[in-house]
């Protein structure tokens, strides 16, 4: 793992963190600034890679999940409201921001393996690392 130290002016906010921390790793994390991201909790099993985006509010339609050229993107688009004359909306706070995040996928996941599922809020998905990757424990004696 590569950690890459950037200057800011001491000004670092928790997802700027998390991406630095896992930039190189096998997910990269890149970001396209016209959009709104949710943050992200990466886990790692010896099967497996498990990332969680928490989204609450939406349903699992509204996801899209993309595997393309090494890379899978998750992205939700916002969709037009439709107004009624029914009622007044005194105040709106709920806000439903479209976003796209994409993570680069190294050799060492299997991209036909991929799972997703979207729970209580948040979209869990599966990365399970290929055969060979999978890390065992070697005893090995003295002699």
């Amino acid at each position: 793992m590569t950690l890459v130290k950037v200057n800011n002016n001491g000004q670092k906010s928790l997802s700027n963190f998390v991406d630095e921390f896992f930039q190189g790793f096998p997910a990269g994390l890149h970001r396209d600034e016209s959009y709104n991201f949710p943050p992200v909790n990466i886990h790692e099993t010896a099967e497996a890679y498990h990332l969680e985006l928490s989204a609450p509010g939406r349903s699992k339609e509204d996801f899209k999940l993309a595997v393309e050229a090494g890379q899978l993107t998750v992205s939700f688009e916002k969709k037009e409201e439709t107004k009624t004359e029914d009622y007044k909306t005194i105040r709106k706070e709920f806000s439903f921001k479209s976003f796209k995040r994409s993570f680069n996928l190294d050799d060492r996941i299997d991209s036909d393996g991929i799972q997703a599922k979207y729970e209580n809020g948040v979209l869990k998905l599966l990365l399970p690392k290929k055969e060979q990757v999978k890390e065992s424990t070697k005893q090995i004696t003295i002699q």
